[in-house]
């Protein structure tokens, strides 16, 4: 993303008198129309997706929105900044400024993440093959096939995003794909009309420029920011449980095998054994991680998941799949996993490891569904924000075979899954 040093100076800009009206205007087209529709007060959607939240989206592509408006006698406010300050300002830094003023917000369906440097994005807007994002921080909770606003500029040979980034539920972005769409249609009316009138041909650049689809876009920004956020007021209103896979795309089955010692066997004879395997990692005395190493060449999670999915991915420090972990405990080993097919594989792998030191296995299986109707109610928070319909449950906390699984329900994503694995492994997805 563009670094907001390079914004600082203008941020300090924008509170001079000059601007500070206008620019409520257009923060006021980005924010209250979703307050309107919704019901909700300007400090509850503050509340609701926190103060670091809302600077980063809201606030932010009502800032970035700004910064490419010419307003009455062509003013603009980075034209005016780079004018009066840009001496202070570094090569690179003005770079990006003119390159947020000319930018446009539209929808991108991203892949190809490589962490910590870069992904690809496809405008769903405007078409086209997707584009190489030299990015860093983003790569680290961006997924395969997310949908994100935000602008994309060119800085020398690098390709950046923008800092304001609206990470966009499937749903929500086919409306506001439908709404780009409707708008499209009419506009090419439009300009039918207006080309008749000044008596110039449709296809004159002047009457082209005028209606394109980037002319669409930068006047549809308030009304993308806006869609997005009705979507994550309502899902807060009614928090749901969304279809959750793991990397391979199985659905999310928690699996539990208990195996009991077979006689004479010993849990040092156990170890030994367990210790030859490549594919199982030692954690201490009683715990192993069941891994597959880091593939780049084949990331994991590229299969095109369904749109009302979301995918939870376990990766350890450098890079490895977890699948699984095995336990020693009291004249038993178990074997935790959270799918199916998972399942059988483990058991297949340890049938051979541990052929004549462990009997017959007892098999647990329960679904996300089944575990959370398992639990009690979670307490909510004494009070909610004045006027808000439902107030944000607390954390649900699952004890499976060592795996702490906290699920809570946060407005973002519907549902947020942290697998701790006594600090073993990162958890990634959800």
């Amino acid at each position: 993303m563009g670094g907001t040093r390079s914004l600082q100076g203008l941020m300090k800009w924008l509170s001079r008198d000059e601007w500070r009206d206008l620019f409520a205007e257009v923060f006021d087209r980005h924010l209250l129309p979703a307050c309107e529709r919704t019901g909700v007060e300007v400090d509850q959607v503050i509340s609701i997706l926190g103060q670091d939240g809302f600077m980063t989206t809201v606030w932010g592509c009502a800032f970035e929105d700004f910064l490419t408006r010419e307003l009455a006698g062509g003013r603009n406010i980075v034209d005016d900044y780079l004018k009066r300050r840009g001496w202070k300002e570094s090569a690179s830094a003005r770079a990006y400024l003119m390159a947020l003023r000319g930018s446009v917000l539209s929808l991108y369906e991203v892949s190809d993440i490589v962490r910590d440097r870069s992904f690809r994005a496809r405008d769903l807007v405007r078409g086209g093959e997707p584009v190489l994002i030299s990015e860093r921080s983003a790569t680290r909770s961006l997924e395969q096939w997310d949908r994100i606003a935000v602008r994309v500029v060119q800085i020398g040979s690098q390709t950046l995003i923008s800092g304001a980034v609206l990470p966009y539920d499937h749903d929500a972005s086919e409306k506001v794909l439908k709404l780009l769409r409707n708008v499209a249609k009419r506009t090419d009316k439009e300009k039918q009309k207006l080309a008749y009138l000044v008596g110039r041909d449709v296809n004159d650049p002047a009457i082209v420029s005028g209606f394109s689809q980037t002319a669409l876009l930068r006047a549809a920004a308030p009304t993308i920011t806006t869609v997005w956020l009705i979507d994550i007021i309502d899902r807060y209103a009614d928090p749901r449980i969304p279809e959750v896979r793991n990397a391979e795309g199985d659905e999310l089955v928690f699996c539990t095998v208990h195996y009991p010692f077979a006689a004479g066997a010993t849990a040092d004879a156990i170890r030994l054994a367990l210790g030859r395997c490549s594919e199982l990692r030692r954690e201490n005395a009683t715990f192993w991680n069941w891994i597959v190493p880091r593939q780049p060449a084949e990331p994991w999670g590229m299969q095109k998941k369904s749109s009302k999915s979301q995918t939870f991915t376990t990766l350890l420090d450098d890079g490895s799949l977890l699948l699984g972990n095995v336990e020693l405990k009291h004249r038993a080993l178990v074997l935790s996993v959270n799918s199916r097919s998972r399942s059988k594989r483990g058991r297949a792998l340890l049938s051979d490891v541990l052929s004549g030191l462990v009997a017959q296995p007892l098999i647990e299986m329960q679904t996300l569904e089944q575990l959370m109707a398992s639990r009690p109610t979670p307490p909510r928070p004494a009070s909610s924000p004045p006027g808000c319909t439902a107030a944000l449950p607390a954390p649900w906390t699952l004890e499976l075979s060592g795996v702490d699984l906290e699920i809570c329900l946060f407005p973002q994503v519907g549902t947020l899954l942290i697998c701790r694995q006594g600090g073993l492994a990162n958890t990634e997805g959800a």
